[in-house]
This record gives structure tokens, C-alpha cells and sequence, in this order.
């Protein structure tokens, strides 16, 4: 009988689809868990695919791919005296299941399969896997290992049945997405897990940005007596050796490194960062550019690129039109030049009179409206995307939470873009994360050392400068009401009466929701953007275009 263990957890960021590299990233971990002694490694839920992998584990030869490389994986455990756990798509009697696969000696020794299929918000694994009974114990080195795999912790029945039928440890694999409150979430259900059957955990996530998820790592260990014994970094790779021993009555895991929780502005910020490092990376675009106006939005996913990026990665364009302000012009420059980019400045004022006499005859003498507003955008986005097709540059937009849920925003205009840095960051939070940029340099960062964010960016009042003493202000509530009544319809799917309930005007929120309700299909159209909240725009916030449902307004 096994006394001793030494468990290796390895925190890896997986590519979906990429089986080649995924297979290495398992390799190098089984081969750091052999120098460290490991009897076993562990990485998290469907590795070796990449998560999620939606509709590719539809195509027959995608799983016939990743059969290929389990048994190349198996076969590199033929001499060695290390196993190795790790999750997978995995195909029995024509049927496919989300699973979990211990390797050792050569062979597939043991394979469990995931009980509880989330179907919510950004999951719909019922979708294209089956789910299993409830999975008993894996018998490996004489130890009865309890394998849960990710939603299977969230609620008790899975670890009640391992427990009745003899595990001895807890080894959850995840594929656990960030969202700003999640942390103690998780915490507390490994928690609930260990109260109900008296059982240390081993919580194994993976890492790294892919489309709009970005999961964040932060692996551990909790004790049969409730304390973190381990805890691996958030937003970063990590390969760490644990060492158990068994008492009389439990497993025991020697205490050690313990990264300390970051705050939730800092959460956030490495949240947007890795996202986009890896939306780049990992679609192999070369580079970014996007529009420097000298707002505090552009300005703040600047700074996020040259984080992720570094300064020689991204490049801005100034497009001043005649209702840009020279305090805007200074601000930009001041920005590029804080943040080490090329910037350059294309006037816009020729093209709008263009457009002007091209579209004077079909206008039939209307006023102007917001509908020459639209167009100084339009006439922007045009001149990104032609840097973007013309030099490779992949697109930012720039519009935050706020403004892409009224539908501040112009179709075609500034939503044009590969990918959204702050579209699930409300205009408050955008305040607070240069405040904290100023003061910390991320994690991993290539940007400067110094404070980015000049006073005047942070205080000067929001405006689009699409016309003479335009302010955010004259057509939307002030940003701190806006965005805690967005919160309460969105986030938290409130009723009218419940948010008067909580002190605000009737009136205004039912401005608010009209605006919103309306901007639907602008939102359909824009691009992808890292998700933080607990219910970002996407996939996990569906509502119909076409909506007769008009209660609330």
C-alpha cells in the first residue's frame, strides 16, 4: 500500500483544435513530472482538444485525431514510473463523452467520464456530448482516486457516490472560464465537497484565452481540514510537484507555494490582457491597429495591447475631424508617446465633404442629424480596415459595456473590428482600471513601467466629437447611474419595479431599456470580446431581435 504520492499539477493553455501542440504541452508535463519524481500528472478538463471545442468533436475524424495522439501518449508512459490523468473528448460504442483518461505502463488503464453537463450561459456540452452515470473510484498505486470533472463538483451527488465507494482523494480536471466573482465560487464548492465527505481536493484548471473565454488558472489544493495547501498563479502557465502522505485517517498534502488572490480590478485587467494576447497569438495575426482619438477608452485598450503585445505590436491612427478638439489631437500623441507606438494622423474633413456632395441630391434637403454623425464613423472604420487588409493588422474596436448595450455605438463605424478589448467592461470599470494601471504594471506585461493614463484623459468628459460640444452626457444618464441600472437588467434580469425598488428613476430606466432592447441587432454584428461578467454579451446573453415582450417599457 502507496504511503506517499507526489501529484504533479500542470496548469497548461491548450489551443482548440490544435491536437499537435496540446499533445506537446501533455508531453513536456509528463516529462516535468519525471524530473520532479511524480508518481502522477494532472492536467485539466478536454487538453488534449482544447475547450470548448464545440462542433469539432462533431467531426468524426477530429476525435479519430485525438485517439491517434492518447495512444502516442500512452505509449511514451511505457517506462516511466509516472501516470498521467488528463481530460479528453472521448468516443465509446458511437457515443461521445466528455472524459477524463489516466495513462500508465503503456496503456489506457482507467477512463471516467463527466456526470453533470452544464447547459447554461456560455456551456452547451449537452449539445454535442453524452452524458454518464455516476463514475465510481480510479484505482491507481493502490489509492482510490475520486476523478470529478469540472461541473461534476458543483453539486453533490458526484463526490457522495466516490466517497460511498471508497475514494480517498478528490482530483477535479477543469476547464473553468473567469468571470470577476468566480474565485471564492469555486472555492466554496470544493469546500461544500470536503464538509460532505471529509475529502482533500485537488482542483486542476487550465489557462490562456480562447475566442471570448479566458480561464485563469489559479489551480489548488484544499486539505481534508479546509486549508489551501497549494495554489498555482492566475493568468499563467504552471507545472508544480505536490507532496502527500497518508495518515490514519486521511491524505495529507505538504503545505507550499501559495499565490495570493488578486484583486478584482487586477483580475479583470489580466482577464482583457491575456485574452487578447491570445486571440492574437493564436489566430497568428502579426500585429493590431486601431484608432487613437484621444478618449479614455481608446486609450485604455492601447494600453492593454502594448501590455499583451508590446509597443512594436501595435499601431494607432489620430482621425481628426473638424469637431475634434486639439485638446483630443494632444492627448492622443501624449498616449502613443507614454506608450512607445507609431502613431499616425489622417484628417478626415476632405472625405466627409465628399460624402457630403455625393449624398446632398439623395438626401432631399433634410436637416442633418445623427446621420452625419454616422458617417465621420463609417469614414473611420473604413480607413482601419484598409490598414488592416493592406498591412495584416488585426482591427481593436474601442466602445466599452456601456455603450454597446444602449446602442452608443455606429454600426459599421466604430463597431468594425476583429476583436473587443472592453466589451463586457462597463465605462465605470474602464475608470477604475487605468486608475489601477497607473499605479501596477500587469503580470507578464511588455508595456512601461510608468503611470500611461495622463489626468486629463482620466477626468476630461466622455464625448464622440462627432459634433460641435458634443457630450456622452446629453443623451445618456450620468455613467454612475447608467451603469448600475445596465448591471441590474443584465447581470441581474430585474423587473421595472425592482430597480425603483433600489432608488432610481422610473423614467430613466425605462429609457435605459428601451435603448438597450433596441440595440439588439447592433450587437449581433459586433466582434468577439473577452468576457468578465457573470453575463457578457455573446453566448451567454441571447435575446431575440425581433421582441414583442414590452412589459418592462
Amino acid at each position: 500500500m502507496s504511503n506517499h504520492l507526489v501529484i504533479t499539477l500542470a496548469q497548461i493553455n491548450p489551443t482548440v483544435g490544435d491536437i499537435s501542440a496540446n499533445t506537446n504541452l501533455l508531453k513536456n508535463a509528463l516529462k516535468e513530472g519525471e524530473k520532479s519524481g511524480a508518481d502522477l500528472v494532472i492536467a485539466g478538463e478536454l487538453s488534449i482538444s482544447g475547450y470548448p471545442p464545440e462542433d469539432l468533436v462533431l467531426k468524426p475524424y477530429f476525435i479519430d485525431r485525438i485517439e491517434s495522439a492518447v495512444n502516442e501518449l500512452a505509449h511514451l508512459t511505457k517506462n516511466s514510473t509516472t501516470g498521467l490523468l488528463f481530460g479528453t473528448p472521448w468516443r465509446i460504442e458511437k457515443k461521445l463523452y466528455n472524459a477524463a483518461l489516466l495513462l500508465e505502463k503503456g496503456k489506457i488503464v482507467a477512463v471516467r467520464l463527466k456526470h453533470n453537463l452544464p447547459n447554461y450561459g456560455v456551456f452547451d456540452e449537452a449539445r454535442v456530448f453524452s452524458a454518464s452515470r455516476v463514475p465510481g473510484p480510479i484505482k491507481f498505486r493502490n489509492v482510490l482516486i475520486g476523478v470529478m470533472i469540472c461541473e461534476d463538483m458543483w453539486y453533490p451527488e458526484v463526490a457522495e457516490c466516490l466517497k460511498e465507494t471508497g475514494a480517498e482523494l478528490f482530483v477535479v480536471l477543469n476547464g473553468s472560464p473567469f468571470e470577476s466573482d468566480k474565485t471564492n465560487f469555486r472555492l466554496n464548492q470544493a469546500v461544500a465537497r470536503i464538509t460532505e465527505t471529509q475529502l482533500p481536493l485537488i482542483y486542476v484548471n487550465l489557462v490562456g484565452g480562447q475566442d471570448e473565454l479566458v480561464f485563469d488558472g489559479g489551480s489548488f489544493v484544499i486539505g481534508a481540514d479546509y486549508k489551501l495547501c497549494v495554489r498555482l498563479p492566475f493568468f499563467a502557465e504552471s507545472i508544480i510537484a505536490t507532496c502527500w502522505k497518508r495518515t490514519p485517517s486521511q491524505w495529507d498534502c505538504t503545505k507550499q507555494a501559495i499565490t495570493n488572490e488578486p484583486t478584482e480590478i487586477e483580475n479583470i485587467y489580466s482577464a482583457i490582457l491575456l485574452g487578447l494576447k491570445d486571440y492574437v497569438k493564436k489566430n497568428r495575426f502579426p500585429s493590431v491597429v486601431l484608432g487613437l482619438s484621444g478618449g479614455i477608452d481608446s486609450a485604455l485598450s492601447a494600453t492593454v495591447a502594448v501590455d499583451a503585445l508590446g509597443s512594436d505590436k501595435v499601431h494607432a491612427i489620430m482621425m481628426p475631424s473638424p469637431y475634434t478638439s486639439q485638446e483630443s489631437i494632444r492627448d492622443a500623441s501624449e498616449m502613443a508617446s507614454s506608450l512607445g507606438i507609431r502613431l499616425d494622423e489622417v484628417s478626415i474633413e476632405s472625405v466627409m465633404e465628399v460624402f457630403e456632395k455625393l449624398l446632398e441630391p439623395l438626401f432631399d434637403n433634410r436637416k442633418p442629424d445623427a446621420t452625419e454623425e454616422n458617417i465621420q464613423a463609417r469614414i473611420r472604420g473604413l480607413l482601419l480596415m484598409a490598414m488592416s487588409n493592406k498591412l495584416g493588422h488585426m482591427l481593436l474596436t474601442t466602445g466599452n459595456k456601456s455603450e454597446i448595450s444602449v446602442g452608443f455605438s455606429t454600426l459599421y463605424g466604430d463597431t468594425c473590428g476583429g476583436f473587443s478589448v472592453l466589451k463586457d467592461v462597463y465605462k465605470t470599470t474602464v475608470y477604475e482600471l487605468c486608475s489601477w494601471r497607473n499605479k501596477n504594471k500587469p503580470l507578464n506585461s511588455l508595456g512601461p513601467n510608468c503611470a500611461v493614463f495622463s489626468e486629463n484623459i482620466i477626468r476630461k468628459p466622455p464625448s464622440a466629437e462627432l459634433a460641435p460640444n458634443q457630450r456622452d452626457q446629453d443623451v445618456l444618464p450620468p455613467y454612475s447611474i447608467l451603469d448600475k441600472i445596465l448591471y441590474l437588467i443584465i447581470e441581474k434580469e430585474s423587473s421595472l419595479s425592482d430597480i425603483v425598488k433600489s432608488g432610481y428613476d422610473k423614467n430613466t430606466i425605462r429609457r435605459v431599456w428601451k435603448m438597450l432592447d433596441q440595440a439588439e441587432y447592433k450587437r449581433r454584428q459586433t466582434p468577439p470580446g473577452v468576457k468578465i461578467s457573470g453575463c457578457a454579451f455573446g453566448r451567454d446573453r441571447r435575446y431575440p431581435i425581433t421582441n414583442g415582450f414590452k412589459d418592462q417599457v
